[in-house]
């Protein structure tokens, strides 16, 4: 053993393998390790042992719930179709193995008990007229054992079996065709009782009696039949044959139809499977069209029932909106009515109750100038009550085109003011519903208004563009501007537009700067042509 230990060893390889063998293997000295080394190594292992055994039970117990929750989420991610081939092939394949089993152990059984009848039949006929009464005598005499083994050695019997004993009910073999058990006595099996009891046993390939040496040896597929022998006068059971027929036919035959049950079984388990999953799956195929089409359903009534809510927000808002606004202007007509035509037809007053014209003495021609004055008052009073209602009224818009509708507002405003303006007009026309024209002239009118108002009137400019689709006015002037983001109160132009164009879904919005002002609206004919 020293010698072995000092001995080097070195791993070779031939050239054609060497290629196979990593570099740092070859020429490799193993060392052998001492008892020392290896009593050492095994008490680390033992020391770690109990670590490592407890990690893994806390992974084992952490990972199963894990594992049963994931089975279960992905089960539940597969389709009804795909569940329905799963649980039902397992449950079809299990109701097929019972059934075939079921079904070949039962043929094989009437199989083998039929052939069974048959044979000991047949070996009956040929047998018991040999046989002496068997109530009076316990042995066989030599001439019917002689008689016997003729019998049994020639003719069909002698291919056919392959052994013959012959039982008495204490388990004693009378004769058998091997005569080294003749005499010789056995426990009785639960077959040999059966037989004594009346009844034909048979049983195929099951040679483990003790008796049956010589059959197991054989290695030929034999058919075991108990068969009673009855007295003739009385039916009573004096001894029971026991015979083993080749049964290299019966084995084949029995095999073949046990493999065509077998098929049978399963095509007929197959077909009805293949077709309830037919059903299933054209099933499955209506409930997920079903599915997606109602889950698409519902994604739209929540989409409409999201714009509907916003919708009845806006209504609110513009409701509330409005209807702050129209008591600003209902205020602002009557600012308007008292600060002109009120104060004009107060002013008119007081000239007529003035000493001039009550004064009989005053000269004509004075009066005549009172008189004068005041008809100018008059006069002017007149004419602003007319221009403040001109301006509350519109012009006849409903079957006019956007462009008469531009023009309309510009010449309006032009006569008004006498302040030139530009308007520019590109892109086609496209049918406008009422509310539209009437939300354009609106903001066109209040745009040059405040325009007019603010800025002098200095640079004003209308614009028309239109792409199919949406219509973008912009009024323009080139006045100081001002800052968007700070609109008093008392300045409904900008709010009254901004509420007017955005009721109908458009855009409104206000650019300023120290060069001038773009006030801007923009309306989706399509969107207002669909709702």
């Amino acid at each position: 053993m020293r010698r072995f230990a000092q001995k080097k060893r070195r791993i070779r390889c031939s050239p054609s393998h060497q290629a196979l063998v990593p570099s740092r293997l070859i020429g490799y000295t193993p060392r052998m390790a001492s008892f020392s080394d290896v009593r050492q190594r095994i008490s680390r292992l033992s020391r770690i042992a109990p670590l490592v055994r407890r990690a893994a039970e806390r992974a084992i117990r952490n990972t199963k719930p894990h594992r049963l929750t994931s089975l279960v989420d992905r089960w539940n991610a597969l389709s009804l179709a795909t569940q329905f081939l799963l649980a039902g092939g397992l449950f079809s394949l299990s109701a097929m193995v019972v059934v075939g089993i079921s079904v070949t152990n039962h043929i094989e059984t009437v199989v083998t008990q039929n052939s069974a009848s048959a044979t000991a039949l047949y070996v009956d006929s040929v047998i018991a007229p040999l046989l002496p009464d068997m109530r009076k005598s316990e042995v066989l005499d030599e001439s019917v054992a002689h008689a016997l083994d003729e019998t049994l050695g020639q003719g069909a019997l002698g291919t056919r079996l392959e052994s013959f004993k012959l039982w008495r009910r204490d388990g004693t073999i009378l004769y058998s065709t091997d005569k080294r058990l003749i005499g010789k006595r056995f426990e009785p099996s639960d077959n040999l009782r059966a037989a004594f009891a009346g009844q034909m046993v048979s049983e195929f390939d099951k040679l483990d009696d003790p008796d049956s040496e010589a059959e197991r040896a054989s290695g030929l597929h034999l058919l075991e039949i108990y068969n009673p022998v009855l007295q003739p006068w009385s039916g009573e059971v004096v001894a029971v044959s026991e015979f083993y027929e080749v049964a290299t036919d019966f084995e084949r035959n029995l095999h073949q139809a046990l493999i065509r049950t077998w098929l049978d079984v399963a095509a007929v388990t197959a077909a009805f499977f293949l077709g309830l999953s037919a059903i299933v799956f054209r099933g499955s195929r209506m409930i997920s069209s079903q599915s997606r089409s109602l889950k698409q359903r519902i994604a739209e009534l929540s989409d409409l029932l999201a714009q509907n809510r916003l919708l009845r927000l806006r209504v609110q808002r513009a409701s509330q909106r409005a209807t702050a606004l129209n008591e600003r202007y209902l205020r602002r007509i009557g600012a308007d009515l008292h600060d002109g035509p009120a104060q004009l037809v107060a002013l008119a007053a007081l000239g007529i109750d003035s000493p001039v014209i009550a004064d009989p003495a005053t000269p004509q021609s004075k009066r005549a100038q009172e008189l004068l004055a005041i008809k100018a008052h008059l006069d002017d009073a007149m004419r602003e009550i007319r221009s403040i209602s001109k301006g509350l009224v519109l012009p006849h818009i409903e079957h006019a085109e956007l462009g008469e509708i531009l023009q309309l507002a510009v010449q309006a405003h032009e006569e008004r003011t006498g302040v030139k303006v530009r308007l520019s007009m590109t892109g086609g026309h496209a049918p406008l519903s009422p509310a539209a024209k009437i939300c354009i002239f609106r903001f066109v009118q209040e745009a040059l208004n405040n325009g007019f108002r603010h800025a002098g009137g200095e640079g004003q400019s209308v614009e028309k563009h239109f792409d199919g689709e949406r219509v973008c006015i912009e009024v323009a002037d080139a006045g100081a501007g001002f800052d968007p983001q700070i609109v008093r109160p008392e300045r409904l132009g900008l709010v009254g537009l901004r509420e007017r164009v955005e009721s109908l879904g458009g855009q409104f919005t206000v650019t300023s700067s120290q060069s001038g002002t773009v006030v801007r609206m923009a309306l989706n004919i399509v969107e207002m042509g669909q709702t």
